[in-house]
């Protein structure tokens, strides 16, 4: 389980496609810290840690977690999102985000706010998914990019996210523009929700 608030962006150093699987070796500031088998949430996406080699560590994707997310776009020197599992003695500063990802997004729009951006994401409309609770609420909560963000003027299948500079400057947002590609989850409390109405009799 993780939270949504990025620690800060690993650069990916290689890549290394295994059947259908990618293995992907990333650098980052706490990788002596981290252990085998560790959790570690990539772009919102949780993959488990299978080698640590001195400054760098590898994780394994599978086929499914590649046709749901951006990863398979990466490439080497990219930066990508990282954040370890929450500790549940502390604080929950963003939301409850399960590293699950649902699907991409594609960013349609960027619009100033007078040092913040407002960035719009639309992602593909299935009616059946979205009765089952993937969607987005106004003031609700979406992870996009592993990053907890508060939902603006959602329609049936885009949404707005304001993003502050330090947001800006410390995540991966920086690099998004116009046609950029990113993970989206949604909020697991409406996906329960939405669930318990189904049942209703």
């Amino acid at each position: 389980m993780f939270s949504g608030i990025v620690e800060e962006m690993a650069t990916v150093k290689a890549i290394q496609k295994t059947g259908e699987n990618i293995d992907f070796t990333l650098e980052c500031s706490f990788t002596q810290e981290l252990k085998i088998d560790q959790s570690i949430a990539h772009n919102g996406v949780c993959l488990t840690v299978v080698d640590i080699d001195g400054g760098q560590y590898t994780v394994t994707a599978m086929k499914e977690t590649l046709d749901r997310s951006n990863l398979g776009l990466l490439q080497v020197g990219d930066s990508v999102n990282v954040e370890r599992s929450m500790m549940m003695n502390g604080r929950l500063d963003g939301h409850i985000v399960q590293g699950h990802v649902d699907e991409v997004a594609t960013c349609v729009r960027m619009d100033d706010a007078d040092g913040s951006t407002y960035f719009t994401f639309e992602y593909k409309l299935d009616r059946e998914m979205a009765r089952k609770g993937y969607i987005t609420v106004d003031k609700g909560s979406v992870t996009v990019n592993g990053v907890s963000l508060t939902v603006c003027e959602p329609t049936e299948n885009t949404f707005k996210v304001a993003i502050i500079p330090y947001t800006r400057e410390n995540t991966n947002f920086r690099y998004i523009t116009v046609g950029s590609v990113v993970n989206i989850e949604f909020d697991i409390l409406g996906k329960y929700i939405a669930r318990m109405g189904m049942y209703q009799v």
